[in-house]
């Protein structure tokens, strides 16, 4: 970072004070000749300084136009897709002329994007956007424009594949031992305040899960088992299906194929049982 020209004309100022020749120089006119040159070379150190400076900041953006990008950036990049817009020749960056913060942020429909590198070296995006306040797959439309932004704006002979897709199915079969004091043989809170609190603590869960993010079968029990009235948890069954695919057993944990999971509307098999 560049010093100030007070910096060199104070450093000048200390080495003539502090030499043996030069101590007899007047020390106390402001206007002496000395002083005058002293702040000219003070003045050509600093443009030098700040010469160095730019010249600093442009080799860094030229390494930051060089180097690999990363999955995160990828990602960003994703994120950063504006649909109906067009980009400006040879960039990945938006004009954006005449449209103020809040028409570019209703463009901006995805809302999830998470990026992978497969085996084969090739690049898989998934991403989602938000309808009626959870994930829901991009339209036909959408995605086309999408894939149009990417393939202007990924690195050369990248290969990459993009998903948009329907949530991973969910079957679950769970026995919930029960306080008959707080809740009734359907699930019902006896106060009336809920009529699902199981169903909706499960949905709550999965929503709230990281896009992309990691389903497991012990986390959901503590969730469910923090559910007031619910004493116990015995998770029987939980399966998750994606595309036409079968539905496997989930072995404890499972990443689910399109980034994220929702129980099917036949999903819940739920055994309450009065805990004695």
């Amino acid at each position: 970072m560049a010093q100030t020209v007070d910096y060199w004309y104070n450093q000048i100022i200390t080495k003539v004070n502090g030499d043996e020749v030069l101590s007899d120089l007047d020390h106390t006119s402001a206007v002496a000749d000395y002083k005058l040159w002293a702040y000219i070379i003070a003045y050509v150190a600093w443009t030098i300084d700040v010469l160095f400076d730019f010249r600093d900041a442009n080799v860094q953006d030229v390494l930051a136009t060089k180097k690999p990008h990363t999955e995160k950036w990828y990602r960003d990049l994703a994120l950063r897709f504006q649909y109906g817009q067009a980009l400006i020749p040879d960039t990945d960056q938006y004009l954006n002329v005449g449209l103020d913060a809040s028409q570019i942020a209703a463009q901006k429909i995805i809302t999830q994007a998470a990026v992978k590198e497969n085996d084969d070296g090739s690049m898989r995006i998934k991403v989602v956007k938000l309808l009626d306040g959870d994930y829901a797959q991009l339209s036909d439309a959408e995605i086309l424009a999408f894939k149009a932004y990417i393939a202007d704006t990924k690195d050369a002979g990248v290969r990459i594949n993009i998903d948009s897709l329907p949530p991973d199915a969910l079957k679950l079969v769970i026995d919930i031992f029960y306080d008959p004091l707080v809740l009734d043989g359907t699930g019902a809170r006896i106060d009336g305040n809920a009529t699902t609190p199981v169903n909706d603590a499960i949905k709550a869960y999965l929503k709230a899960l990281k896009f992309n993010g990691e389903f497991a079968k012990t986390r959901l029990s503590d969730q469910l088992q923090s559910v007031d009235g619910v004493v116990l948890v015995g998770i029987l069954s939980a399966q998750s299906q994606y595309g036409i695919r079968p539905f496997t057993e989930i072995d404890e944990r499972v990443i689910p194929d399109a980034g994220y999971l929702r129980v099917t509307d036949d999903g819940f098999t739920i055994n309450y049982r009065a805990y004695a």
